[in-house]
């Protein structure tokens, strides 16, 4: 499947950057998602993937940049960073502490320890937990559950990585988080403001569903810059 999902995006032709998605062979999308920070995010399932498994594929105004996988228990699964050198981190198995979306419902909070293994061999540690706040938002007719989260990223030897906390949407119909107001410290100690929500739900038939072009947030001189210049962090689950 990893083979199939990146020699999707390698042909993917450049017009198509401003069109629709399609997604690899197997797969079908089932929502779009248009957020700030000029994002834009089109989820689908595979049929070759273990049930509840799902994709995420995320689009700026340069292209795809982000492509992830999580389970039916809302866990990263993998991810792959789709730069000039498309890179992969995966779960490791066996976690101290795997996040888990039903104790979430159930139990109103869940915590998570576990590592990840990255391309280059090295491996990170997260933990963090998500919280139910008990207060839900209706986001372009899809009522959400806000949660407050915290997460830290560190390597094996406890050095900070990244950090950030704030508040997440979930939709328990999907399984899965939407990105909110955080926090996000790379390492440095310094906290920057971020906001990923999530602005229009797009689903099929509608206008919009499957879009590569997104919509909120875009600075038109970005088209021009080199993404490392333009990018800024977003939480993503």
């Amino acid at each position: 499947m990893r083979v199939l999902i990146l020699a999707a995006f390698a042909v993917l032709p450049l017009p198509a950057f401003a069109g629709s998605f399609v997604p690899p062979d197997g797969c079908e999308t089932y929502l779009t998602v248009q957020s700030r920070q000029c994002r834009v995010s089109n989820h689908y399932k595979c049929s070759a993937d273990p049930a509840g498994d799902q994709w995420r594929a995320d689009f700026d105004q340069q292209g795809p940049f982000f492509l992830s996988r999580i389970d039916s228990e809302a866990q990263w699964v993998e991810s792959f960073d789709l730069g000039e050198v498309i890179s992969r981190q995966a779960l490791d198995p066996n976690p101290e502490d795997a996040a888990s979306f039903s104790e979430l419902l159930s139990a109103q909070i869940d915590t998570f320890a576990f590592s990840q293994s990255h391309d280059d061999g090295s491996q990170t540690r997260v933990t963090g937990f998500d919280r139910l706040t008990g207060r839900s938002v209706a986001i372009d007719g899809v009522t959400l559950a806000e949660t407050e989260f915290e997460f830290t990223e560190t390597d094996m030897n406890g050095t900070l990585l990244r950090q950030s906390r704030g508040r997440e949407y979930i939709s328990p119909e999907w399984r899965m988080f939407f990105a909110g107001p955080s926090e996000w410290n790379g390492g440095d100690g310094e906290f920057l403001p971020m906001d990923g929500s999530p602005v229009q739900f797009i689903f099929p038939g509608e206008p919009g569903f499957a879009a590569t072009e997104p919509l909120f947030d875009c600075d038109p001189l970005m088209t021009d810059a080199g993404r490392d210049s333009t990018i800024v962090p977003v939480v993503l689950k």
